[in-house]
């Protein structure tokens, strides 16, 4: 059943019937639906982020801090912080929460989150790169630019709304240096090892900046789609924090 939060600025569901103790955040065209099999014994909110399900897109296009100022209204109005579980985009909002509103939750689950950029994910192809540097010196209009970006750019980019284009191009160019180093554990990093959109390699960095603040967990087989693939794993993750 869908519900709506922080004065009807959220939308998602409400798994049990206590004050949430898990909170899950969804990937970039997902919805809460993906944690359907992980949040069944919790009492949890999966949301539905701004531009994606229920909710509408944020009002100018928003980086990662933005959601999770958003997000954090939504802890706010819980008895007692909760863990945050963050699925590739809820990744990027997950450790923004982390580092900036770190006494609003009480952990962190991270999977499939493309914090740092590896080699895996490769360069965007020639003719792309050629028509921005075009487009930065005024001799590729931006129109015809918009017409590069929908045809070299990712199936994410082309199939969103121009608000959550521009969302997309911010976030796929965010830093993440800073709030992984300030970030404060405990967290846990839920991976599969056939994970294209985030690759394991970015993963296993990762970890090893985090230290002993995390635990790293590789799931043989998994792919990027975590929530739905993984259940078991993540609600192993959750429970060692609930713990």
């Amino acid at each position: 059943m869908l519900s709506s939060f922080v004065g009807g600025r959220l939308y998602g569901s409400a798994y049990g019937n206590a004050p949430a103790r898990v909170v899950a955040l969804h990937g970039w065209a997902r919805t809460h639906a993906d944690f359907a099999r992980v949040l069944g014994p919790y009492d949890a909110i999966a949301l539905d982020l701004p531009g994606f399900g229920a909710t509408p897109a944020p009002p100018e296009p928003w980086g990662s801090a933005e959601y999770a100022g958003l997000v954090a209204d939504v802890l706010r109005e819980l008895t007692s912080p909760p863990v945050v579980v963050g699925h590739s985009l809820g990744g990027r909002v997950g450790i923004h929460l982390a580092a900036t509103y770190p006494d609003l939750i009480g952990g962190l689950v991270l999977t499939g989150a493309p914090l740092i950029r590896t080699a895996a994910a490769g360069k965007p192809k020639t003719g792309y790169r050629l028509a921005r540097w075009m487009n930065k010196r005024g001799v590729l209009s931006d129109a015809r630019m918009e017409a590069a970006r929908k045809k070299y750019g990712s199936s994410d980019y082309a199939n969103a709304s121009p608000t959550m284009r521009a969302v997309h191009v911010k976030l796929v160019n965010e830093n993440y240096d800073a709030q992984i180093a300030a970030a404060r554990g405990p967290i846990e990093l839920v991976w599969g090892d056939d994970d294209t959109a985030a690759p394991i390699a970015g993963a296993q960095q990762l970890a090893a900046r985090l230290g002993d603040r995390a635990t790293l967990t590789v799931i043989e087989g998994a792919g990027h789609l975590t929530p739905m693939s993984a259940a078991n794993e993540l609600r192993s993750a959750i429970d060692r924090l609930l713990a």
